[in-house]
């Protein structure tokens, strides 16, 4: 991958963007009747200004949320095409698909976790969509190495944090059951000796 490809805006810049959110997508997603954002409309007009094609009907429907239940990630892709439809973004078609990819797949663990108004509200959550955003598009922040990029994102991976907290806790509930086990054994050892006993 050559060294221009990997460049990308200064952290700040895009953080700051994130935080400055107009109120037009953050408002609520249609879902039915019931909402004003239409989310496949917004993913269009982004991809279009980056020289990709329209939505087909079954790929705006992805982007319609059904149920409450999808609302999240609808509402965190409405603010990631803010975010994407920054100048140095728009100015790099080569990141039409990428994108595409991103907003289609790329955000459900990060929406299945957290309120999509904490990628607006929380500066650390405002930088860690940047970084998976931009790790996701194989863009690291200005000034940066690889490995900088990397370890950051690692600091502030919300999604990781949650599987090792997910991880601990089963090796915790698997330690626990290993010693309910032993000491049944155990008391079942010692009442068996106590009837071996008494039989004598």
């Amino acid at each position: 991958m050559s060294p221009d490809r990997m460049k990308a805006p200064l952290l700040d810049g895009l953080t700051r963007r994130l935080a400055e959110t107009p109120t037009v997508f953050l408002a609520e997603p249609r879902i039915g009747r019931r909402g004003q954002l239409e989310v496949a409309a917004l993913v269009t007009d982004l991809l279009l200004a980056l020289g990709g094609d329209l939505l087909t009907p079954t790929q705006a429907a992805a982007y319609t949320p059904k149920d409450k239940g999808e609302r999240n990630r609808a509402r965190l892709v409405a603010i990631c095409c803010w975010l994407l439809h920054a100048e140095c973004f728009r100015q790099r078609s080569e990141l039409a698909a990428p994108i595409a990819t991103l907003l289609q797949s790329g955000l459900d663990e990060l929406a299945a976790l957290i309120d999509a108004g904490r990628f607006v509200s929380d500066p650390e959550r405002r930088e860690e969509l940047v970084r998976r955003v931009l790790s996701q598009l194989d863009l690291r922040p200005a000034g940066e190495s690889e490995h900088q990029a990397a370890d950051r994102l690692s600091a502030l991976d919300s999604v990781e944090r949650e599987r090792v907290l997910r991880d601990t806790r089963a090796r915790l509930e698997a330690e626990r059951v290993r010693k309910l086990k032993k000491q049944m054994q155990a008391r079942q050892a010692r009442e068996a000796a106590a009837k071996a006993n008494r039989e004598w």
